[in-house]
This record gives C-alpha cells, structure tokens and sequence, in this order.
C-alpha cells in the first residue's frame, strides 16, 4: 500500500506541475501580448479603412469612429459571415451606405489580404487604415504589408477593454492564446510561399547557358 500510495503521489505531483505550468504559460501569453502581437501605428489620413471580420461589435466601433474622424472616405469589410453584419452595424453608428465595400469570400486573415487585393488595386489605394483587434493586429498587418507592399498601411486596431484578469476567463483569452501558434504557422507559410516564388522565378541551367 505504502508503494502505491507513493506512487500514486508522483502521479499528482507531476498532474500538478504541468498544470501549473499552462497556466503560467497562459498567463504569460496574456500579459505579454501588448508587446508580441499588438501592432499600433499613430492614426493617420487614408485612402480606405479595412475591417477584417472576426470579433465585429469592436471592429466596426473602431472603424465608425476613424470614418467620423474624417481619417478616411471609404471603408471596406472583408470577411465570409461576418461582412454584412459589420457592414449594417457601420450603418447603424452612422457611416454611410455608400463608403461601404464588401468581400464576402475570404475566411482567414491570408484570404483577406488575398481577396482584398483586387478591390483595393481597382480603388488605386495608396495609404489604407486596417482595423482588427489588437492581439491580430501584427500578424494582420505583416500579412497585409507583405502582399501589397505598394500600399501604406496603418495599423489602427480595437482595443482591450478589460483587464488581465478578466481576460483570462474571457473568451478573446483563449483567442489570445491560439495567436502565438497562429503567428508561427503564418511565418512558416509566408516562407515556404517565398521559397517556391524564388524557386519559380529562378532560371534553370539550361536557360542560364543560353
């Protein structure tokens, strides 16, 4: 008994330190998100504010709010489900019917940036806000710059209303948590697309000889 009891004991005790250890994982990934995943740039006039869809209530708020200030005439949403209902809750704070443009294809930040290309290349954008919500900011607007570089963007998210520890037994915590994984994922994708973009365009040896 004395064995198993022991036993038993190491069981719980190494129950205990991982468990202790996610949560100090996870605590950490809060508190340091403001430096590691938030991207703000100081807000400036553009051409066309972008809205990515997601958590829309505070995106759409930030957005209404930037298009009063006069920091931009247009707006586009960009997101599959959440596009209309980003695009009616502008209209009920105010913005008008006629500066909204939406795409209503893309279901990921990678198609976002993807699907959003087309629209803002035939709006001949030069400077674009692009909101979302600040713990998505930097890896949104990494996404955004890297495929139209021609473009300035500005990063402008919705903000944190609530704190640490409310937000540890928020929802928008555990979206805080998958971030770290999402941005390595993102960073992968982006360098093997690089990889196989210069492998494309790289001249075989025969055409080289030539």
């Amino acid at each position: 008994m004395t064995r198993r009891a022991g036993k038993a004991a190491r069981i719980l005790l190494y129950m205990g330190a991982a468990i202790a250890s996610v949560v100090g994982l996870y605590g950490i990934s809060l508190i340091s998100a403001d430096t590691l995943l938030a991207q703000r740039d100081i807000p400036a006039n553009a051409d066309v504010i972008v809205v990515l869809g997601g958590d829309g209530p505070p995106r759409a708020a930030r957005a209404a709010e930037l298009w009063h200030e006069g920091r931009a005439p247009q707006v586009l949403v960009t997101g599959r489900g959440d596009c209309s209902f980003i695009r009616r809750m502008l209209i009920e704070m105010g913005v008008s019917p006629e500066a909204i443009t939406t795409e209503c294809r893309s279901s990921s930040t990678w198609e976002n940036a993807a699907f959003s290309q087309p629209i803002l290349a035939g709006m001949r954008i030069r400077r674009a806000i692009l909101v979302t919500s600040w713990f998505h900011s930097g890896r949104a607007v990494t996404r955004f710059r890297s495929l139209m570089p021609d473009i300035q963007w500005i990063s402008v998210p919705a903000e944190r209303e609530e704190s640490y520890w409310r937000l540890a037994f928020d929802a928008d915590g555990i979206q805080v948590f998958k971030e770290y994984p999402k941005i390595m994922a993102y960073d992968l994708r982006s360098k093997i697309s690089e990889t196989a973009l210069l492998d494309l365009l790289r001249p075989t040896s025969i055409g080289a000889g030539q």
